[in-house]
């Protein structure tokens, strides 16, 4: 049997999540921005994956961690446009 397309969702999530830890963990602020905005998008993937899937609880976490990388994102663009506090 085929598995639909929103199975193969979480694979896409997963890497997302491995790619904007990658540029969050950067010493430029840009990246990490682009960090923040990534594991964004990963947070998105996961919900719409866990909803399908009746994973409560990791769409729970997924909402209170795209809480904490909106928050995140707003750091690294204020770090961005004021470099010399970058560090």
């Amino acid at each position: 049997m085929e598995a639909e397309w929103i199975d193969q969702l979480q694979w896409p999530a997963m890497a997302a999540t491995l790619l904007a830890a990658w540029l969050v963990g950067s010493r430029h602020a840009a990246l990490r921005n682009w960090g923040f905005w990534t594991f964004l998008g990963s947070n998105a993937l996961w919900i719409a994956w866990g909803l399908h899937d009746h994973a409560f609880a990791l769409v729970g976490l997924q909402v209170g961690l795209a809480a904490l990388n909106i928050r995140g994102a707003r750091k690294a663009r204020e770090a961005e446009s004021h470099p010399e506090a970058d560090g």
